[in-house]
């Protein structure tokens, strides 16, 4: 039965992997005859899936089985984890493809109050490598190694036998400029201070046939914080606030063979930038020009659509097929042998006119008494995709007790 439904899972993915292939050619084509309009924020490097795990997953971790890492993907996880006490890092060479000195560093932890609490925390470190900075005339300035980090506190309580809720704070530093002066503005390093709101369903009761099957549901509204910015103008920019929902399926198909998958979609909640004339007028879309809250709600509904300049009228439909564009679909499956050996596989699909990131992931673990390493591998099925041949390393330590009970007995 476990081989059957482990070739189906294969089988299914590569099928859809091929389809999705065949269309690349074609959106590339189409990509040149439409207008795209790719949402950008600040400090995009907290949108980086930071470990391996659900980096070989497409880049879905809203609804994984709890570990260490639920502190970046849904801290709300961490009331429902086995360990009483993991630590993890992990390590990701960036953009090997552009530059040889780009990496992202992880730092994770947590720590189980009881068997209804739990709070963790994480250290993120982004260096974008060495930067030569010059003035208008090409002179030299200075050398620069720009940076940026934030720092995580997170808290998780069960609000019920199947259900948690959670909440974390973080703090944000982007340090571009070393305070150089750009075009005559004094710069200064950008900070900002977000929450995350989250909440996780987990039932194990369930049976698909005769196989004992979990069930997880989470949601992640992470980064609801101030615009940040760099220099004493009044310019700010958003920071990646981010809806995040996801939903994964863990088969226990025997004492050795467990089959998970998992499915993640995202939306940024930040303003869509709007069509404008050559005097600055709007002509399609919505001011982006709001404050935080504002940017939030009308993030579902400010997509400018495809704006006809000769009729000077926006396409039947368009509007809601653009916001529809600006949901990321993220998933993948896992198989675990024994609860010891792992092998991962995912895809990741962003539009076309909304920055084409298209990849296929894999990834592998091995488990040993309290020690994890997991790795993965990115894939890029887009021609020039910067973020091709992105490797990950994480390395997760397992302390202390098993909380008995706290959590289904499906591997991490």
């Amino acid at each position: 039965m476990f081989k059957s439904l482990i070739v189906s899972a294969l089988l299914i993915f590569f099928i859809g992997i091929t389809t999705a292939e065949a269309q690349l050619v074609d959106q590339s084509e189409r990509a040149q005859q439409v207008q795209l309009n790719t949402i950008t924020t600040a400090v995009p490097f907290l949108m980086i899936a930071p470990d391996s795990r659900s980096g070989a997953m497409g880049d879905a971790g809203v609804a994984l089985s709890p570990d260490v890492n639920a502190v970046h993907w849904n801290g709300s996880k961490l009331a429902f984890a086995e360990e009483d006490l993991e630590l993890s890092f992990s390590y990701s060479p960036w953009l090997r493809a552009l530059v040889n000195d780009m990496s992202l560093g992880y730092l994770s932890g947590y720590k189980k109050l009881n068997k209804t609490q739990a709070i963790g925390g994480s250290l993120r470190y982004f260096t974008l490598g060495r930067i030569s900075f010059t003035d208008e005339f090409g002179q030299p300035i200075r050398d620069f190694r720009p940076a940026e980090f934030s720092v995580d506190m997170a808290f998780a309580q069960k609000l019920s036998e199947k259900f948690s809720g959670g909440i974390s704070a973080r703090f944000v530093n982007s340090n571009l400029t070393g305070g150089t002066n750009i075009l005559g503005a004094e710069s200064r390093p950008g900070r900002s201070f977000a929450v995350d709101v989250n909440g996780f369903y987990t039932n194990n009761d369930l049976k698909m046939g005769d196989i004992p099957t979990t069930l997880n549901i989470g949601f992640n509204i992470s980064n609801i914080g101030a615009k940040m910015r760099y220099t004493n103008t009044d310019q700010r920019d958003f920071i990646p606030t981010n809806l995040r929902v996801g939903s994964s399926l863990v088969l226990s198909l025997d004492d050795y063979n467990d089959l998970g998958f998992t499915v993640d979609f995202n939306k940024l909640l930040v303003p869509t930038p709007p069509i404008y004339d050559n005097d600055g007028n709007i002509l399609a879309g919505r001011d982006p020009n709001v404050g935080v809250a504002t940017g939030i709600a009308q993030s579902f509904t400010d997509a400018p659509g495809e704006y006809n300049p000769e009729t000077q009228q926006i396409s039947a439909g368009s509007v809601f097929r653009e916001e529809l564009r600006e949901v990321n679909i993220g998933g993948g499956f896992e198989y675990w042998y024994d609860k010891q050996f792992a092998f991962r596989t995912g895809y990741f699909y962003e539009h076309f006119t909304k920055g084409f990131r298209q990849f296929i992931t894999l990834g592998a673990g091995i488990r040993y008494q309290i020690l994890t390493i997991d790795m993965s591998y990115l894939i890029s099925t887009t021609q020039q995709n910067p973020l091709a041949n992105t490797l990950r390393f994480s390395l997760r330590l397992s302390l202390g007790d098993k909380k008995k009970g706290s959590s289904d007995e499906t591997p991490e």
